[in-house]
């Protein structure tokens, strides 16, 4: 992949006048190699999602975009627009508008996620003729991020009788066991961006925004800053992950608690979940969702269940128990019921920001683990297997249809219940 290179155009004139010191201007040399996430672009199953899906053009475009900036703001600016351009391109392949690319199917989830650390890696390596500082070329990198997950395109229609619904999904993860692999929560997000689905209250509007598989990420605020502007107007939301084999789960508790399995960089964090305001944190969340109505309804061909189990340090224990029925007074997190990785954070987070607004006994919201996504039968090894098979684009298109039926179970329980 082509990188731009600083030119050192100045050189001659500083010979010639003598100076002992750099420009006040001089290019600064913050680049920096790619990161582990980054590296994994190489390999060939990555290569083959964006030569099958169009997105093979996203890097290589946004190079020749970034470098007609001639200064940071205009740099700035080019990252914002392209990065805001990837997500919108990507939500209207999923959902059938403009050219399919090629034969990938439009369900797909995987083009976003390569293409996008297509462009933070040509960010990461960039040496501008203006210079970069460390400081700027982290905020180019916060503001592609962002942009291009939809964290910052989040809008509702200002009419009368219009719900809103707030979902969010998640990047492929565990990608040294299975670099094929898809995240449904992701697909999902694409597939339902600025969707309307009909409620027994009228219609519903849905917003969606993916997040990174990324611990640093999620200390430093990604979460609470997406959603805090958002929660106080929306009727209902929703985190999504993928989570266990052959069936949905809502999530009933969630634990403050980092376990400690590695990220998407394979960096491994085994804390308490760090949020401001520690002292007044506590062990577990709740979610608000309509659960019972979820369970019990018919909403796909997978089974629904209220998963109640966690894992905790009773009061005065110093051993992990598992407590099926949920949390004793006084426990100590150490897995909710969506485990303690990302997708128990990311639960924990939005329904601590959904209390801390006091939104608590008003706004339904909580976390759904869909089925992990599974290859089909023949296509299962890594090394030898394809990167997509008609089996797996069915399980991934019934995933995301029964995550549509949850979200208008729960959206009709809120106005009947």
């Amino acid at each position: 992949m082509t990188h731009i290179r600083v030119q050192l155009g100045a050189l001659g004139l500083a010979l010639l006048t003598g100076l002992a010191a750099p420009p006040a201007h001089a290019a600064e040399d913050t680049a920096a190699a790619p990161t582990v996430e980054e590296r994994r672009l190489d390999n060939a199953a990555p290569q083959e999602i964006l030569a099958r899906s169009g997105f093979a053009t996203v890097a290589p475009e946004f190079v020749r975009a970034l470098g007609r900036a001639r200064s940071y703001a205009q740099a700035e600016r080019v990252v914002e627009r392209q990065g805001a351009r990837l997500w919108q391109r990507a939500v209207d392949r999923a959902q059938g508008r403009g050219p399919a690319g090629g034969d990938l199917s439009r369900d797909d989830d995987r083009p976003l996620y390569w293409a996008r650390l297509g462009m933070t890696r040509e960010v990461r390596q960039w040496e501008p003729q203006f210079g970069l500082t460390e400081a700027q070329r982290t905020r180019l990198l916060g503001a592609l991020e962002r942009t291009s997950r939809g964290q910052d395109t989040i809008r509702y229609p200002h009419a009368k009788g219009v719900k809103r619904i707030l979902v969010t999904g998640f990047d492929p993860f565990t990608l040294d066991r299975d670099i094929r692999i898809s995240n449904p929560s992701g697909a999902t997000a694409l597939a339902l961006d600025g969707t309307v689905i009909e409620t027994a209250d009228g219609p519903a509007r849905i917003e969606t925004a993916v997040f990174p598989v990324r611990w640093q990420d999620f200390a430093d605020g990604t979460v609470e800053r997406t959603l805090r502007p958002h929660l106080p107007r929306v009727d209902l939301f929703t985190t999504v992950s993928q989570g266990r084999v052959g069936r949905f789960d809502v999530e009933r508790t969630n634990g403050a608690w980092r376990g400690g399995f590695g990220d998407n960089e394979n960096l491994s964090r085994t804390e308490t979940i760090p949020v401001t305001d520690p002292a007044s944190q506590p062990q577990w969340t709740s979610t608000t969702l309509p659960y019972k109505d979820i369970v019990a309804a018919s909403t796909g061909r997978f089974p629904v269940y209220d998963n109640t189990s966690v894992t905790e340090i009773p009061a005065g224990g110093t051993t992990p128990v598992v407590r099926p029925e949920g949390p004793t007074p006084g426990s100590t997190a150490r897995a909710g019921g969506g485990g303690d990785y990302l997708s128990n954070e990311i639960a924990y987070r939005a329904t601590l920001l959904r209390d801390r607004l006091g939104l608590t006994a008003s706004l339904p919201g909580g976390h759904v683990h869909t089925p992990v996504l599974q290859f089909g039968t023949g296509n299962t090894d890594p090394a030898s297997g394809t990167v997509t098979d008609p089996q797996f684009i069915q399980n991934r298109l019934d995933i995301i249809a029964q995550v549509r039926s949850i979200l208008k179970v729960a959206a009709d329980a809120d106005v009947t219940d």
